[in-house]
């Protein structure tokens, strides 16, 4: 709970503020919540992801990002009772959505009673790799697992672009 809160307290923290560069850092704070969050969970190669991707990489193109513009938010044109209603609108269908699922950790779930056994069977006969989350990552959602990297691939060398075509626009001084 002392997680979800502090997630919370930043969430909000970054929507009120107007300073970028004050954002660019709670941002890299929430990242950092949310692997603690994922370390909860036992999911450590996710946690891990993302510190590294959340929080590092992020936030340095950020402040890159920073350092050839302007620091300070313009203020909003519009009202922002739509974007409210639509987000709370989303959240309350999200949280409706719950109520289905089975209590968090049951060991009868589809998860732990289908696929996950075939897994953990499966995974030295049919991969050879004795490590069964890589033996997933790699073999099983190896396809996933390359679309995930080319999509944060592409995402950095857009953001190389960006960076260098916004330097070259500058007049020499």
């Amino acid at each position: 709970m002392v997680l979800l809160s502090l997630l919370a307290a930043v969430t909000i923290g970054i929507v009120r503020l107007r300073n970028l560069f004050a954002i660019v850092i709670l941002s890299g704070i929430y990242s950092f919540l949310m692997a603690s969050v994922m370390i909860v969970l036992d999911a450590v190669d996710v946690a891990m992801t993302e510190a590294s991707v959340g929080a590092g990489i992020s936030t340095v193109l950020m402040l890159g990002v920073l350092y050839l513009t302007k620091t300070e938010e313009s203020a909003p044109v519009h009202s922002p009772a739509l974007p409210l209603f639509v987000s709370a609108v989303t959240g309350a269908v999200l949280i409706y959505g719950t109520f289905g699922l089975p209590p968090f950790g049951m060991a009868d779930t589809p998860v732990n009673t289908h696929i996950g056994p075939d897994y953990l069977a499966g995974s030295i006969p049919q991969t050879g790799i004795p490590n069964v989350v890589t033996s997933v990552l790699a073999s099983y959602r190896g396809f996933d697992t390359l679309g995930e990297t080319t999509v944060i691939f592409t995402a950095g060398i857009g953001v190389l672009l960006l960076l260098k075509r916004l330097r070259r626009a500058e007049p020499d001084k």
